[in-house]
């Protein structure tokens, strides 16, 4: 009888008092018409029936609590279960800070602080009188509070750092196997919160899936009894902002005392999660702007560049370079082979050019050349230039630097020939140390030299005149050879045609005095031979201003050194190791070749055989006619000195085209 009787209390209970069932379970798929919810700070609900814990206003909390709590009698067990879905979305470039929800035994949070408290505890990590067991959903990285990521769910009790915590993720019974989620998106999640004697289970779950079968957080040392103390709790959700922030939003949420009454949320009623359109549309006009700066940049560096690279490799091509295509380099090869012409590859300056040491790939393996850069103004005369400079690339001999090909630009000539790793003779000569030069090795070079002439004169299809001999334009290889290079002021001529020209070009102190009344000839080359060789064994310049009278001049000096019968005494006083006899004898070649008259002058065939040994020197004095002079007698002394200094800017007419002086 007494067992009939409570089962009719307790029938009566349930049906009868409906407030009393409130109090135990309730859900919401909206909270559009939610009365018995306590808000305070930035908390509200929206039209839409969204409940919103913060907004993108800094430094805020927001509070939501059921306004009644829950209470346990003496002889229930305290547990809960609880079903909500939350969307957390950024308001701008950072993320914010999480949200939680909440059992305590009051809504009093007066001294709780924003930012990575979540509105429920301060600095110091507690609250001051109530006590608290959280569930957060965290979206910053606090390390002091020792959190593992800045998209985690932690358990927290009566402080901000969590007794235990796991990065955001559900285990999806369909995969068997635990997948990420991200807190922070404008997609909903679902979060279950179960708690039964001293266990805790937190699970999540995307929107649409069903609870998984394992949770993500469990602890079994949660004692909620003493956390409430007083078998009464308020349940709810709190959220904050800092100098960062986020929207957070609660769609639907489902609370009861125990896990079998807990009421189901349907989906398909939950509000809409907005997108913050006024932020996101400035935000998205800035990215738009931003973006069309960029591009508009971008297109015009690329366009700069375009024009640069253009500018940069452009060239000069005309219809009658054709035949030579074989010969032309491309301006870009050579630019890249000197690495941009740079300071580091250049190897000197002569007339109208520099000269740049450069590496071309050839086959398989790369090939060092020197590349003269020859400024011009205009094509005047560019077609026979050029020509004449493309058949200078068929002459073969061991003792000519060999001319590999060339390109135009506006105003620029560059010319391609062979490197020569040992430079110019004159640097030796005049600016090194000459003991690198004995006497031995000075006698192979005018041999050398003597022998390439030769050929040019003789020997190759058309007659060739260098027409500007000179130390500078001998160069030297790895042995120290002689090579005879710069051919840019050379000519060619069919043999039996007359050379004559009315251009007398050359160097000033190498130039034969009938340059200007009868032109260039083979015997013009022999002169200025003459007068290399001189340079060669006396080791000095044709010319030199600042000697004293007597020796000023080469040739002169060189002579009168005779008619004193001390010609050993002109020779370059480093040469220790020397054949007397021999140093004389190539002094006197030297005077003989410089003969102030053409017919007196020996070809360079025969000059090849005099330094050879193979003939004999003709028999001529000092006082002969034309040795050691100058200019035709009939001028006087004074004269002499006059006609040079005044013919130094008219006749020193150099345009060297490949290697040149001053190296």
């Amino acid at each position: 009888m007494i067992r009939g009787l409570l089962l009719g209390i307790i029938w009566m209970l349930f049906f009868v008092c409906p407030s009393f069932q409130k109090e135990t379970t309730f859900a919401y798929n909206s909270f559009g018409q939610a009365d018995d919810l306590h808000l305070d700070g930035s908390a509200r609900i929206l039209p839409s029936g969204l409940l919103q814990l913060t907004n993108a206003t800094e430094n805020q909390m927001g509070h939501v609590f059921f306004k009644r709590p829950i209470k346990f009698t003496s002889s229930e067990s305290v547990s809960f279960s609880t079903h909500f879905v939350c969307a957390q979305l950024p308001a701008g470039e950072t993320s914010g800070h999480g949200m939680a929800f909440v059992v305590s035994n009051s809504t009093d949070f007066k001294g709780a602080e924003p930012t990575r408290y979540f509105g429920l505890f301060n600095k110091n990590g507690s609250t001051s009188t109530t006590r608290v067991l959280a569930v957060e959903l965290d979206i910053a990285l606090a390390i002091e509070l020792n959190d593992t990521s800045d998209n985690h769910v932690g358990i927290d009790v009566n402080s901000a750092e969590s007794v235990i915590s796991a990065n955001a993720s559900y285990f999806s019974d369909a995969q068997g196997k635990k997948i990420d989620i991200k807190l922070l998106s404008h997609d909903p999640i679902q979060v279950w919160v179960d708690y039964e004697g001293t266990t805790l289970n937190v699970s999540l779950a995307p929107l649409k899936n069903k609870k998984p079968s394992i949770p993500l957080l469990s602890s079994s040392l949660i004692n909620l009894t003493e956390i409430l103390q007083g078998r009464r709790m308020f349940v709810g959700f709190s959220g904050a902002t800092g100098a960062i922030t986020s929207y957070q939003y609660i769609l639907g949420w489902s609370f009861s005392k125990s896990m079998e009454s807990l009421q189901n949320i349907d989906i398909s009623k939950l509000p809409k999660v907005p997108h913050p359109r006024t932020k996101r549309k400035y935000t998205s006009l800035v990215l738009d702007a931003l973006l069309s700066l960029i591009a508009f940049v971008v297109l015009g560096l690329l366009f700069a560049a375009y024009l640069y690279r253009r500018n940069l490799y452009a060239e000069v091509r005309e219809d009658w370079e054709k035949e030579y295509g074989p010969l032309r380099y491309s301006y870009k090869s050579l630019y890249k082979a000197t690495k941009g012409f740079s300071r580091n590859e250049f190897l000197g300056r002569g007339g109208f050019g520099e000269v740049y040491k450069g590496t071309l790939p050839r086959s398989r393996e790369l090939r060092e050349v020197a590349v003269k850069r020859v400024s011009h103004d205009g094509q005047h005369g560019m077609k026979q230039f050029v020509a004449e400079i493309v058949s200078m690339r068929s002459l073969k001999h061991r003792s000519l630097v060999p001319l590999l090909g060339y390109c135009r630009r506006k105003h620029e000539l560059l010319l391609v020939s062979e490197y020569m790793p040992n430079g110019s003779l004159d640097h030796y000569l005049f600016n090194h140390d000459r003991s690198t030069l004995p006497w031995w090795r000075r006698l192979a070079i005018l041999k050398d030299i003597a022998s390439a002439l030769s050929y040019l004169h003789t020997e190759a299809d058309q007659v060739v005149i260098h027409r500007d001999i000179k130390a500078a334009n001998v160069m030297l290889d790895a042995e120290f050879n002689g090579r005879l290079g710069d051919f840019g002021m050379s000519r060619l001529y069919e043999r039996g045609a007359d050379p004559t020209t009315t251009a007398a070009v050359g160097t000033f102190g190498y130039m034969a005095p009938e340059l200007t009344t009868m032109g260039p000839s083979t015997a013009t080359d022999v002169y200025a031979f003459g007068v290399f060789l001189l340079t060669v064994i006396c080791g000095r310049r044709p010319v030199e201003p600042g000697f004293l009278d007597e020796k000023r001049f080469l040739i002169i000096w060189v002579s009168e050194c005779w008619k004193k019968s001390s010609l050993i005494d002109a020779r370059d006083l480093s040469l220790t190791e020397f054949s007397s006899q021999e140093v004389e004898k190539v002094l006197k070649l030297g005077l003989l070749c410089a003969n102030l008259a053409p017919d007196s002058r020996p070809t360079m065939e025969q000059v090849v055989q005099y330094l050879n040994g193979n003939l004999a020197l003709p028999e001529f004095w000092p006082n002969s006619p034309g040795i050691g002079v100058l200019i035709p007698m009939a001028l006087s002394p004074g004269s002499l000195s006059a006609s040079y200094s005044s013919s130094t800017n008219s006749m020193s007419i150099t345009h060297s085209v490949l290697y040149g002086s001053g190296r």
